[in-house]
């Protein structure tokens, strides 16, 4: 069963969206939060699988209680997906850097909804090539180096540098398994060993971190 923390300043979205999770077969609602502050709290004393984060919120915004939650939570921590209504803003950069597995437009229907909790709980990120391409491209902050690794990925092993390539293309476990001719077994260990040694908590940064790093350099951009 895995259990969903909502977390929504407005009452009717908050009400809705739990009485949908609460209808889908294998997900459970196990508490609602109205700000960040409470969010924070809660999900230390719930313990969610995932976290659906709004990121306008009062108190203490959507960002900050992504950052608190990672933070404070011991392992396994849960994924934090992303609840906005505006595609792509400085907001939705600022939660994936600091942590969350993806992002879901409030609108989206109800379908995409259920997947994304699945997809995150499981461990996944929730935006394709394509979407990650129109993130970084549009909120790059830092350029990439001249030449050679970058030093915040000089610990990775070569074969971990190609996975977090191919992570950033928005690849799953078992496209680039098939791609390296490896298993998916052997996919996940490298993921999970590359993700401890850049010190990060979702598969999203990581995707940040090689852009921003210039280990995968956007369409168009050089």
């Amino acid at each position: 069963m895995t259990g969903v923390l909502i977390v929504d300043d407005q009452d009717l979205l908050r009400a809705g969206f739990a009485a949908l999770l609460r209808a889908t077969p294998g997900i459970d609602v196990v508490g609602e939060a109205a700000n960040g502050r409470e969010a924070v709290a809660l999900a230390k004393e719930l313990r969610p699988d995932v976290v659906l984060m709004d990121l306008r919120l009062p108190e203490l915004d959507g960002v900050g209680a992504t950052e608190r939650i990672l933070a404070e939570a011991e392992p396994p921590r849960p994924g934090i997906l992303v609840l906005t209504v505006f595609d792509l803003d400085d907001y939705v950069y600022s939660a994936l850097r600091a942590g969350a597995s993806g992002f879901l437009l409030k609108d989206s229907p109800p379908e995409t909804l259920i997947t994304g909790v699945r997809t995150v709980a499981d461990g996944g990120m929730l935006f394709g090539p394509t979407i990650t391409r129109r993130l970084v491209e549009t909120y790059m902050r830092v350029p990439p180096p001249n030449s050679g690794i970058p030093s915040q990925l000089s610990t990775l092993t070569r074969r971990e540098l190609d996975v977090l390539r191919l992570i950033a293309t928005g690849a799953t476990n078992a496209e680039i398994a098939e791609h390296l001719v490896v298993s998916e077994g052997t996919v996940k260990t490298h993921v999970n060993r590359a993700m401890t040694k850049l010190g990060v908590s979702s598969r999203a940064q990581a995707v940040v971190i090689a852009y921003e790093s210039g280990l995968v350099v956007p369409r168009g951009s050089g």
